[in-house]
């Protein structure tokens, strides 16, 4: 039976074949040209976000440590408040809640009726004053489901605040210039929709915004009394980049703006809507996400009434679709979601995934679903 890869909201795979012809050509590279190899790679990932200035994107070994790093070195004073949603991934929720030990308010902006991010709620909380930065995640590692990101960054720089976006769900999805976009810091990783291999994320950082980080350098002696400060991290802050994963980066962003997948965001949300008419045919499922498909990424969440997700997840590997059950990371979002003892079943579709396989799953998925609800 052949196994069908249905999580690359987890990571893609498999790679595309240049990238791992990249990465193997790269561990062939003597070190001396490292240096020339790391500036191309840098300059392309530039370009491929709209970044003028290389010296605005650290590059780092991936999404969470970026987010660490904007965190830890952000110019934080007493009393300053955070707003975040209700669906961040641990990569944001855990840093931002052990800033609350040094002081720091953290409000969560909750749901509406219409949108995961109540922006009335969320005004107001900008308005009260106190709020230095708005963390949020572009779209939700569980369900897909993408926040009103341009509202919140607008409303944001009308009450001062700056915004970090956690926008590891959506790079290599959705089209984005980070200079247009106007979030001040934003945190991606290369190994999901980037299709790079793990180890290589980066970091952006506008030029207003204020860091405070002690500089890392050879050249400090240790008898000197004040550290020095520096206005942005550098690399010495996130550790050696690894250049193998940046050569998959480099050439996967290349692959990626071909001609063949310019499309791929469409085809993905096609995939969404044949599994959700199917699972919506079944009484004793649930399904998550937006109704409106031009706000969601290429991935399904369902659970099964009276069934954990872990025991549908088996079912289905059982039958060679490779899904994600559980709580995927973000324990906030499935409180929201009301699934926080059982977690869900994350189908997540890859870019130019052969239509073979989703006719194949969508056959394999209803046969399990069906035997659950028969027996």
């Amino acid at each position: 039976m052949d196994t069908i890869y249905l999580n690359h909201a987890g990571t893609s795979w498999p790679k595309p074949s240049v990238v791992t012809e990249a990465v193997a050509a790269a561990m062939e590279t003597s070190p001396r040209h490292w240096p020339s190899l790391f500036e191309r790679a840098h300059h392309s990932v530039c370009r491929y976000f709209g970044i003028s200035n290389p010296a605005q994107l650290l590059l780092t070994p991936g999404c969470t440590s970026a987010i660490s790093v904007a965190i830890s070195d952000f110019n934080w004073e007493p009393n300053d408040k955070v707003l975040t949603s209700s669906w961040e991934h641990h990569a944001l929720s855990r840093p931002l809640q052990k800033l609350q030990g040094d002081g720091i308010e953290l409000v969560v902006v909750p749901p509406d009726s219409s949108s995961p991010f109540d922006l009335t709620f969320f005004e107001s909380s900008l308005a009260a004053g106190g709020v230095k930065l708005v963390a949020i995640t572009a779209a939700c590692n569980v369900t897909g489901q993408i926040l009103p990101m341009r509202q919140i960054i607008e409303l944001a720089h009308k009450y001062n605040a700056f915004v970090l976006v956690d926008a590891a769900q959506v790079v290599g999805w959705l089209p984005l210039n980070f200079s247009e976009l106007g979030a001040d810091l934003i945190a991606f990783g290369g190994h999901k929709g980037l299709q790079s291999p793990w180890g290589i994320g980066g970091l952006y950082i506008a030029d207003h915004v204020p860091m405070k980080c002690v500089t890392a350098s050879c050249g400090l002696s240790l008898g000197d009394d004040e550290p020095l400060l520096s206005p942005r991290p550098g690399y010495c802050d996130v550790g050696s980049v690894d250049q193998f994963s940046l050569a998959g980066l480099e050439v996967a962003i290349d692959w990626l703006e071909e001609k063949a997948r310019a499309d791929r965001l469409a085809i993905g949300r096609e995939c969404v809507q044949r599994f959700r008419d199917l699972l919506s045919a079944f009484a004793n499922v649930t399904l998550f996400g937006a109704d409106d498909l031009s706000q969601q990424l290429p991935t399904v969440a369902f659970s099964v009434a009276g069934i954990s997700s872990a025991t549908v997840s088996n079912l289905l590997k059982a039958r060679g679709i490779v899904a994600a059950s559980g709580f995927q990371c973000a324990p906030q979002a499935h409180e929201t979601l009301g699934t926080e003892e059982s977690g869900v079943v994350r189908l997540s579709f890859g870019i130019g995934q052969p239509e073979k396989e989703i006719a194949v799953a969508l056959e394999r998925t209803s046969d399990v679903i069906r035997s659950l609800t028969e027996s």
